[in-house]
Formats: C-alpha cells, sequence, structure tokens
C-alpha cells in the first residue's frame, strides 16, 4: 500500500475516534442530566386577559421561583419535566408541567388565572384564653380617680399657661404671623387699616379736607 494512502487512512481513523470522543459526553449528559429550559410568559386574567402583577411562578420540587412584574411578565430557567404552580390571590392555582422530552431550549405559555371568590372564616382575637377570663377581668377593672390623675394634673391652669409661654413658636404660627403681617400691610397700602399717615392728623390729607371744610362753614365761630 502506498504511503499517502496509509496516512489518509490513519488521519481518517483519528478523526472518527475524535468524533466518538465528543459526542461520548454529550450522550451521557443527555442520558444523566435533564436539559435546562428558560420558561417564559404572561400571567393574565381570564376574562380581560389583563396582566396579573405579583403572582408566584414557583418549582416545588425545586424550590425556587419568581413573582411577575407590573405588566404581568416573568421568567424562570427549569429544568425539562418540572411541574410549575402558578397562584395569586384571589386566584385558583394553575399547573405547567414542561415535558420531558422538551428539545428547545426555551418555552413559553400565557396563563389565565380563574377567580376564586373564598370567604375567609371569622376570626376573633382576645387578649386572654377565653371570652369568659376576658369577661371576669373586664368586670374586675378599677378606673382611677379624676382627682391625682395625670390627666387631672395636664389640665391644671396653671401648667398650661407656663406650657404656652415656654412653648416656642412652631413653624404653622410663624406662617400665621407672617401672613397677618402681609394682609396688614396690604390693608394699610389701600387705606383700610392704620398706619403712621392716618393716625397724625397733621400728615393725614383727609383731616386737612376736613379741616378747611369746617372752616368754610363757620363751625369755628363763636356763637352768640
Amino acid at each position: 500500500m502506498p504511503l499517502i494512502a496509509r496516512f489518509h487512512l490513519s488521519l481518517c481513523s483519528l478523526l472518527l475516534v475524535l468524533a466518538a470522543l465528543f459526542m461520548l459526553p454529550q450522550h451521557t449528559q443527555a442520558q444523566g442530566q435533564r436539559q435546562v429550559v428558560q420558561f417564559t410568559g404572561i400571567v393574565a386574567t381570564g376574562d380581560s386577559l389583563l396582566g396579573v402583577p405579583g403572582a408566584t411562578v414557583f418549582v416545588p420540587k425545586a424550590g425556587r421561583g419568581t413573582a411577575t412584574n407590573a405588566y404581568g411578565y416573568f421568567s424562570l430557567p427549569v429544568l425539562a419535566g418540572d411541574s410549575i404552580v402558578v397562584r395569586s390571590l384571589g386566584y385558583r392555582n394553575q399547573y405547567v408541567v414542561i415535558p420531558p422530552d422538551y428539545p428547545r431550549q426555551s418555552y413559553s405559555v400565557i396563563v389565565q388565572l380563574r377567580e376564586d371568590a373564598t370567604v375567609l372564616p371569622e376570626v376573633r382575637i382576645f387578649p386572654y384564653l377565653t371570652e369568659k377570663d376576658f369577661k371576669r377581668a373586664f368586670l374586675a377593672l378599677e378606673l382611677p380617680k379624676e382627682r391625682g390623675t395625670r390627666t387631672a394634673e395636664n389640665l391644671n391652669e396653671q401648667i398650661l399657661r407656663q406650657i404656652f409661654r415656654n412653648a416656642p413658636v412652631t413653624s404653622m404660627a410663624n406662617y400665621r404671623q407672617t401672613m397677618q403681617a402681609q394682609e396688614l400691610n396690604q390693608q394699610r397700602r389701600m387705606g383700610m387699616a392704620p398706619n403712621p399717615y392716618s393716625n397724625n392728623p397733621l400728615l393725614n390729607p383727609f383731616s386737612w379736607l376736613q379741616l378747611i371744610q369746617q372752616v368754610k362753614n363757620g363751625d369755628f365761630k363763636k356763637k352768640d
């Protein structure tokens, strides 16, 4: 056999061995491990197809999950063959199963939730073990008298006066004082409030006008 033919035969055998080696781990992994699938979708109401925000998408066996966003969209990596539970308050649980032999790397669905009107039982909370113990303790309760209590002391006139004098000015009081000052200045400019000019008759033009009118009428003449 020629040397070139032997070289080609050896090269082909080597390539076949390498190809078998590369395919062997993939085949073993496909048989021993499940494929990872990106599970995405939208959780919506069954009647209006509006997105349900805050719905939980959970894989019970794996102990992992996620929640939908404001538009009801979610994305979660799962394994082929997993069973996913979709839950939301006020709706029935929905289940989605990924096929064990699913060949693709992504799985998208639209989960339609149905309303589940459940009336919760009434719950009464008491500070005692039984209602009878609570009634017994309530009937034996002794209320403090008005004299000598902290409430009567806080309503003392002298204490309230002292608190009023020593209390700092609040932001609301500053606001009211500023608004009152602005209103007074506006009324003074319009002549509707007392000002230094109106209080002094020598500087008040209306007082001079009244004086001139009184002189013309002879109000200052001596009467017989």
